[in-house]
């Protein structure tokens, strides 16, 4: 059954249409100033929470206390 050239050049540009949104929408996700604001941010939030920031202070007080006796000796 032949179609219409007229029915088929509306499905191309519909396809068009909709292929140009995907984009439009792949672009704005895909932003890399956006994508390393929200890896900041949520590092941010991790290092808010008690359970890993006291834990990573004592790590580094006892890496600084290692290093001056290290330096000292």
């Amino acid at each position: 059954m032949a179609r219409d050239p007229e029915t088929i050049e509306r499905e191309i540009e519909q396809a068009r249409t909709a292929l140009a949104s995907t984009l439009d929408q792949l672009t704005v996700k895909a932003d890399p100033k956006k994508l390393a604001e929200s890896a900041k941010d949520g590092l941010r939030a991790k290092l808010d929470n008690p359970k890993v920031k006291y834990p990573l202070i004592g790590g580094g007080i006892l890496v600084v206390v290692l290093l001056v006796r290290k330096l000292l000796k």
